[in-house]
């Protein structure tokens, strides 16, 4: 049954984002009476953040699979405490899950859905807890994410809500081809323009191809001139918090000197106190005496 739910799960959240719910339920009707219409009626509907790495998981496996692949690389450079690697596994991370989510952003657009930057931010988030988490590699290639996901590589992540159903952890989605192209109708006249209008319509693919290609480089070169400012911007915020650190490290020595201070500063204050009282006993007693002798 396990098997069958798996499958059926896999053909839902295969589907696009509004086919989901109607194709979910015609199929919990259409097993009415049987152990799984139940358990398919509960499948939830992914967020679109999750609709997105399950598109990617079909239709562009390769890149996944890189992106995984790189994460267990990385995984393995901290147990082993490699800094070069580490360092340089670090960087190729944050630059392939940025040009994975824009590859998803584009595969959604696509699929007639169009993704705003908070859902993107939520894409990469997710492929960065597949790169850092073992269990969350398994839910992103699963293709049968429910929910965002997100992880610094430290504390377990609970995954029992962010996929369909439990036994999605170890399933691994089918890869999707392109829908193949309709082949031609024999019986329609053939159009005496068709080559020219092949060669123009060609044309225009190409044109457009290239506009996209300036556009995608210009955006690249935006993106690696903000990486090398955010990269010097982070060693200079680390110098800044190092000098801060020394700093609470001295004045926590200056505050435990001037407790001690305080300290002996009280002491002297209550010996100076009991100074003046016997100081005062003593005149008071010699008042009295001088008083009788009058």
């Amino acid at each position: 049954m396990t098997d069958d739910l798996l499958s059926i799960a896999d053909e839902l959240y295969a589907l696009g984002l509004g086919d989901f719910t109607p194709a979910r339920d015609a199929k919990a009707k259409e097993l009415k009476g049987t152990d799984l219409a139940p358990r398919v009626k509960a499948l939830k509907k992914p967020s679109l953040a999750a609709w997105v790495v399950n598109l990617l998981v079909r239709h562009e496996t390769e890149q996944v699979e890189q992106v995984l692949t790189v994460g267990a690389a990385l995984r393995e450079a901290q147990a082993a405490m490699s800094g070069d690697e580490l360092r340089a596994l670090t960087r190729q991370r944050r630059q392939l899950t940025a040009a994975v989510t824009t590859r998803a952003r584009a595969l959604a657009r696509e699929h007639g859905q169009k993704v705003t930057d908070a859902v993107a931010d939520q894409v990469e988030a997710t492929l960065t807890a597949s790169m850092v988490d073992q269990g969350c590699a398994a839910a992103v290639r699963s293709g049968l994410l429910v929910a965002a996901l997100s992880s610094t590589g430290v504390d377990a992540v609970a995954l029992d809500q962010a996929v369909a159903v439990p036994e999605a952890l170890g399933f691994e989605a089918p890869a999707r081809e392109a829908d193949a192209p309709t082949k031609p109708d024999l019986h329609v006249v053939p159009d005496p323009d068709q080559d020219e209008k092949a060669r123009a319509a060609a044309q225009e693919q190409l044109d457009a191809a290239e506009d996209s290609l300036a556009e995608a480089s210009d955006a690249l070169e935006t993106a690696a001139a903000e990486l090398v400012e955010l990269e010097a911007r982070s060693m200079q915020v680390q110098a800044e918090i190092d000098e801060l650190k020394r700093r609470i490290a001295e004045l926590e020595e200056t505050a435990d000197e001037v407790d001690d201070a305080i300290a002996e500063a009280e002491d002297a204050r209550d010996e100076a106190q009991e100074a003046v009282t016997e100081a005062t006993r003593e005149r008071d007693a010699a008042a009295r005496r001088l008083d009788r002798l009058s």
